[in-house]
């Protein structure tokens, strides 16, 4: 765990946009610039993916992410690695002190296997990175589709690893805390803010969140 306040002001922001409890939101970083992520109510859950914008065969990598760091979670200092063996991403502050890259994304197919099949009709993560995928604010075709969607990062969502074993535990976030990182490569984010009630990732009770952008050197 590695904590670090950052000197940025929103006042100063590029943009400053809110994403709703539950719901996708996707945008567009640029080589040098940063961004923070903001869990407004604390033990909220955010699902997020990176694309190079410039060719979205290359992708954010869990895999070369944690063999690069030698640790199985994020926080200030982390480098996110590409498919490519590339850096896309370097977490440049972080008042949660971590974050999961195990957990994955929930879908209508693992809430039906873990909670039933009564819940196989609710909303996933899945779903709203397709969704964010197929209308992306920032006008563009994106030609994602299902098989783009790699392991994903889970900010501020806490899984301790026990043994062979994974667990959904309750959130080390707070009201307020942030992850933020500077883009090493111009990249797309696709976020799902995490729809999901059957487990501790949320506090069963999805909340908004911030998410803020800043062009280098905007202190």
């Amino acid at each position: 765990m590695s904590l670090q306040e950052s000197l940025l002001d929103p006042a100063h922001a590029l943009w400053d946009v809110v994403c709703p409890a539950g719901e996708p939101w996707m945008g567009e970083l640029h080589r040098g610039q940063t961004v923070r992520i903001v869990d407004l109510e604390g033990n909220q859950a955010v699902d997020t993916l990176f694309y190079n914008k410039n060719d979205r065969r290359e992708r954010y990598s869990a895999q070369a992410t944690i063999v690069a760091q030698k640790a199985l979670y994020l926080t200030t200092g982390s480098v996110l690695m590409s498919s490519e063996g590339r850096p896309m991403l370097t977490i440049v502050a972080d008042t949660c002190g971590r974050h999961d890259t195990l957990g994955g994304a929930c879908s209508a197919e693992s809430n039906t296997v873990r909670y039933g099949h009564d819940k196989g009709f609710l909303h996933s993560c899945r779903d709203n990175f397709l969704s964010a995928a197929h209308n992306c604010a920032c006008g563009q075709h994106l030609g994602l589709g299902k098989r783009d969607l790699a392991s994903n990062i889970n900010f501020f969502m806490n899984v301790p690893v026990e043994g062979r074993t994974l667990r959904f535990a309750d959130g080390v976030s707070a009201p307020g805390k942030y992850v933020e990182l500077r883009a090493e490569q111009d990249v797309l984010i696709l976020i799902s803010n995490c729809p999901q009630l059957n487990n501790p990732c949320n506090g069963y009770d999805p909340t908004p969140i911030r998410i803020i952008a800043w062009n280098p050197l905007a202190v």
